[in-house]
């Protein structure tokens, strides 16, 4: 079911990890924004804009993981967008000929068999120097990083003041760092320091997984997120609950130690 946030601008929520899949609305249809996680959720999805009067224009991948590379039929022919950086990630994920095994690894045992890969990863890269994303709707910034994922990309509506944030900023979901990075957790730090900076532009901030956050939430979040960085890079403890005893999803502590784990791994080698 969508909900608004913003004028023109609204939210699918999937019981998966509270995906979030936005929707835009423009001149002649919508930007859809990381569409959904299992095949009935994207074509209830695609038949709720149908309802509306409003195909899909354009889609856009703020990442290249799984999750956020999804597609469904139903939505129909239109460009699908990403970084350059994602879009080279998962084509490069692509040319393997175990690709589906490998994206299998990892996907969620009870949603496995609801989870429509054929049509995954199939997006186009823009220019490297590209401000915006190219549709014929409200301006749409593209702030990127490597924060979490190469080629991650926030998304700044302008005249609707919504940060569409990727899988950054969650209210439940800690930071997860991109450990492949040559250094992840300085990407982490200057991705927020990128965030904070259009914050007095923003009323509302979508997070990939979590609850929508209005503009106090915001520069909370930022703060949450750097102490859990910086407590990352000083191997020290934490007293972030989305990872202690009260954590929302009980593998989040341990995906926390994993961090912290590899994270020495790397200052020893």
């Amino acid at each position: 079911m969508l909900k608004q946030v913003a004028a023109g601008v609204l939210v699918q929520e999937s019981g998966f990890i509270q995906s979030n899949s936005v929707v835009v609305q423009g001149r002649d249809g919508v930007l859809l924004i990381d569409p959904g996680i299992t095949g009935d959720e994207m074509a209830a999805l695609a038949n709720d804009l149908r309802e509306l009067g409003q195909p899909v224009a354009a889609g856009f991948s703020t990442h290249p993981h799984w999750d956020h590379v999804l597609w469904h039929a139903n939505f129909g022919g239109a460009p699908r967008y990403g970084t350059a950086r994602c879009a080279a990630s998962i084509q490069d994920l692509l040319s393997h000929a175990d690709w589906e095994a490998r994206v299998a690894e990892g996907l969620p045992p009870e949603y496995a068999d609801a989870i429509p890969m054929d049509m995954l990863g199939l997006i186009t890269g823009l220019p490297a120097e590209a401000a915006q994303i190219p549709w014929d709707g409200p301006k749409v910034r593209i702030i990127e990083h490597r924060a979490h994922a190469p080629g991650h990309a926030a998304l700044l509506i302008e005249e609707r003041r919504v940060l569409v944030a990727g899988d950054m900023l969650s209210d439940t979901l800690m930071p997860f760092l991109d450990l492949k990075a040559a250094n992840p957790v300085d990407d982490y730090l200057a991705a927020l320091r990128l965030l904070e900076s259009v914050a007095d532009d923003v009323d509302a901030v979508i997070p990939g997984h979590g609850s929508v956050g209005g503009a106090g939430q915001l520069r909370a979040r930022i703060e949450q997120d750097r102490a859990y960085v910086q407590n990352l890079r000083d191997g020290g403890v934490t007293d972030d609950p989305r990872v202690g005893t009260t954590a929302p999803l009980d593998w989040l502590p341990d995906v926390h130690r994993w961090q912290l784990q590899r994270l020495a791994q790397r200052g020893q080698d």
